[in-house]
Formats: structure tokens, C-alpha cells, sequence
């Protein structure tokens, strides 16, 4: 533990400052630690293959976080690296490190350490972590002060602080580094299916992560998370009456929604929300909870809800021509499925149009059907070609988005160096949906208007 504080203090107590190099530096997760430990006094470089500007690093730019593209710069004997996985071993900036005899620490066993030194609420599931995550940290940071690691490439920390807000992903199983004392955890669906056997494992690994908690918020509504069998205190959110958190008299209009909340079956308060859908009620039921353990009243809950802006792709709308246009992170049949009623319940005169990008063989061939009940919930669907960094497309034989394209009642596919095909959708709803990389898509679509 002291060499640890001795890493991680700040240089104001005459501590050592210590110095990290990020491989994979504009991903979502590793851009955001990389703020952190710059916020923490540390010497900060990080090297990445994409030179064309990603939103994730907006954070970097801001602290002027050197990005290198190549292998022509120097790097001191004394550095910690670590790096993303979605870098393979044989990767020559991975080898140069390794030959060169750095100490190599994982990117969540170090995340995994910076959870121990604080009140850390970690926020799970298989979707909504980034938005919970976001309106917890909306919250706290107005009336508490807080850490916090979104996975949309937002982060910040500082000492001064006792509470740690992070979104915590299941992949890989690697939020079973972290020593969360709030365990938070929206739902559980299948996914990441190259590297689970099935539901069962995935509620298995949930439920080892939400017995490291002292306390665990957790959507009782989901079936999946009613099986974990939790050991310590849980309070449940949802809609059922069952729960200890309920929202009802639930109003849905194109300015948002609104509703009441009952804890332990009496009246708490009422919220009204800038956000659409379902899901983002029961994102806030998780945040409501939160923060009223954290004796943050209900009337500071209900007006910082009021000025909430969503996180970076996140259901993010653009007016080009007479369209708009929505990008966001949506890449599960269940966030696209939300995502499309989104804009329904927000746009409800207007076409509804899906572009997707498939990321992973491995999840359009287990979710090929899936996502074509879903994208027929649009009146027209386009869809790319499969995306993936981290999978070989010989390993998968037959595995196209044709799978998707051949249950679509009104789909086509999307050529991504020619988007023509969008220009005649007038007075139209566009939503670029993918956690895979969507900006040339829409800079290509915006470029027909020009």
C-alpha cells in the first residue's frame, strides 16, 4: 500500500511523480485513465494507430497529453506501460516496449488499484453503464465533489476528492479488479460472447463482482438479476412493485419524460428528465438511489437532472437539411431497440432511419436475428459491413452482415465510402448507430449537403 500511495501522490507532497505510457491512448477506457493519472500528478505520454482525430481525445488535448503514431520517440527506463486489449501482443509498439524491458502493469489491474483508494461506486451491466455513470457524476460533482471514469473518454480526479464514480465493463471479466464499496448494476444480457460460455457465466461473474460491494444497487425488474445470489445489502429499482425504488405515474412526451418515485413503498419525490425512453428512467432510478445514500436531497436531484447533457455518443442530435441525425454508441440489438423508440417518442412525425455498423463476428453470428427484430423497429435500415480490430474474419466462414440484411423487412446494405443512397430520406430521423468508429460515415453524409 505505501508503494503504491508513493505512485499515485501528489507531487505537492514531495512525492515522486511517476511516469506512464499509454498504448492505445484514444480508446474510450485508456484515454480516460490516462487523464486521471495526469490529474494525479503523473507524467503522461500514450501512443495510438488512429491519427485522425476521435472524440475520445478531446481530454487528452486539453492537458496536452503527447499522442505518438510511430516508433522514432524515446521512452524513459523508469515508465509504467500498460495498454489496451484491443492491441495484440505482436504488435510492433507492444514488442518495442517488451524489448526495451518497461514494466508492463494491465490497464484494469491499474484501474483496479486506483479503485482501492477511494469510495469507489462502480457502475455495471450490460448496457446504460455511460449514462449512469454520467448522471451519478452530474450529481456529486455539483454537491459532493467526485472522481470520476466514464467510458465515452471523460475522466478526472483529484485527491481533494473521497468519492470515485467508474464505469465498469464486464468484458474480459475485468471489473473483477476493482474494489468497489457501491456496486451498481443496470441489467444483465447476453453478450461478449467471445469470451463467455453463455448467460449463466455472465451472471455468474456478475454476481462475483457485486459480492465485492458493501452495497449493491441493482435493477430488480431484470431476471437475470434476481438469479445472482447477493450476499450483502441490496436495494432494487425498477418498475414492479417488488422493488424498494419504483417509479410510477411515468408520462413520456417529446420534451422527455416524468414520474414519481416510491421508496419502500412511500412517496419520495417527483422528477421530470430531458431524456426519452424507458431505460433512461430506470438509468435515473440508479442514480436517485445513489445519491440519496449519498444525502444528496431530492430537490438537488431533481434540478441537476434538469441540466443534464448525455454523455458523448449518446443519442447525440445534429440538424443537417431537413433531417436529423442521431450517433450513438448503440451496438446490442437491446441499445438499438431503445435508441430507435428514442427518437420515436421524440420525433413522432418523422421517418425513422437505422444505419448500423456490426462490430465483432462473433456477436452479429450469435445476434444476427436479434438485430434484425430490432432494426425493423425503423422503417428503413442500412447496414454496414462488419467492423472488427480484435477478431479474424477466416475464423468466422459466412459470417457477413448479409446474416442481418436477409431478415430486414425494408433493409439494404451500406457501401461506407458511398452513403448516397441517404439522400433520399427527407424530413427523416438518421441514427448512426455502432460502438465502432461511425464519424466518416456521418462526415460523408453531412458532405451531400454541402
Amino acid at each position: 500500500m505505501v508503494e503504491f500511495f508513493l505512485k499515485f501522490a501528489y507531487n505537492r507532497y514531495g512525492c515522486d511523480r511517476m511516469k506512464y505510457y499509454c498504448i492505445g491512448i484514444k480508446g474510450a477506457g485508456m484515454s480516460t485513465l490516462a487523464q486521471i493519472l495526469f490529474d494525479l500528478g503523473h507524467e503522461v505520454s500514450g501512443y495510438d494507430d488512429t491519427i485522425e482525430y476521435k472524440f475520445t481525445e478531446e481530454g487528452l488535448k486539453k492537458r496536452n497529453i503527447p499522442i505518438y503514431h510511430d516508433q522514432s520517440h524515446e521512452i524513459d527506463k523508469d515508465t509504467i506501460v500498460t495498454f489496451s486489449k484491443a492491441f495484440s501482443m505482436d504488435h510492433k509498439e507492444i514488442k518495442r516496449v517488451k524489448e526495451l524491458g518497461l514494466t508492463i502493469e494491465s490497464y484494469h489491474d491499474l484501474l483496479g488499484k486506483l479503485t482501492k483508494e477511494f469510495k469507489t461506486i462502480a457502475v455495471s451491466g450490460t448496457h446504460g453503464k455511460t449514462t449512469t455513470s454520467s448522471l451519478i457524476t452530474h450529481i456529486l460533482k455539483k454537491h459532493k465533489g467526485v472522481n470520476y471514469f466514464i467510458g465515452d473518454g471523460t475522466g478526472y480526479a483529484s485527491r481533494e476528492n473521497s468519492l470515485f464514480v467508474i464505469e465498469s465493463c464486464e468484458y474480459q471479466k475485468h471489473f473483477l479488479a476493482y474494489y468497489p464499496t457501491v456496486a451498481v448494476i443496470t441489467n444483465i444480457e447476453l453478450e461478449h460472447t467471445e469470451c463467455y460460455d453463455g448467460i449463466e457465466d455472465i451472471i455468474h461473474t456478475f454476481e462475483t463482482f457485486a459480492n465485492k460491494a458493501e452495497l449493491v444497487v441493482a435493477c430488480g425488474d431484470d431476471q437475470n438479476v434476481r438469479k445472482m445470489n447477493i450476499k450483502g445489502k441490496t436495494i432494487y429499482y425498477g418498475f414492479q412493485e417488488d422493488n424498494d425504488l419504483v417509479a410510477k405515474n411515468i408520462y413520456f412526451n417529446q420534451k422527455g419524460s416524468s414520474f414519481d418515485v416510491y421508496l419502500h413503498q412511500k412517496f419520495y419525490g417527483h422528477f421530470d428528465l430531458p431524456l426519452y425512453g424507458e431505460h433512461m428512467v430506470l438509468n435515473t432510478l440508479a442514480t436517485i438511489a445513489v445519491c440519496n445514500l449519498e444525502e444528496v436531497t431530492k430537490e438537488e436531484i431533481h434540478d441537476e437532472l434538469l441540466t443534464f447533457v448525455n454523455a458523448k455518443r449518446r443519442f447525440k442530435e445534429e440538424v443537417v437539411g431537413d433531417n436529423i441525425i442521431i450517433d450513438d454508441y448503440a451496438h446490442h440489438p437491446t441499445e438499438i431497440a431503445v435508441t430507435i423508440k428514442a427518437a420515436r417518442q421524440k420525433y413522432q412525425d418523422r421517418e425513422i432511419v437505422a444505419v448500423f455498423k456490426p462490430n465483432t463476428y462473433s456477436r452479429t453470428k450469435e445476434m444476427y436475428s436479434w438485430f434484425a427484430d430490432v432494426l425493423n423497429l425503423a422503417d428503413v435500415s442500412y447496414v454496414t459491413p462488419i467492423d472488427c480490430n480484435r477478431e479474424k474474419k477466416e475464423d468466422y466462414d459466412n459470417v457477413t452482415s448479409n446474416l442481418i440484411i436477409d431478415k430486414l423487412n425494408n433493409g439494404y446494405l451500406l457501401k461506407e465510402e458511398d452513403v448516397s443512397i441517404l439522400k433520399k430520406h427527407n424530413h427523416a430521423v438518421i441514427c448512426f448507430m455502432s460502438c465502432a468508429d461511425v464519424s466518416h460515415l456521418i462526415k460523408n453524409y453531412k458532405k451531400l449537403y454541402e
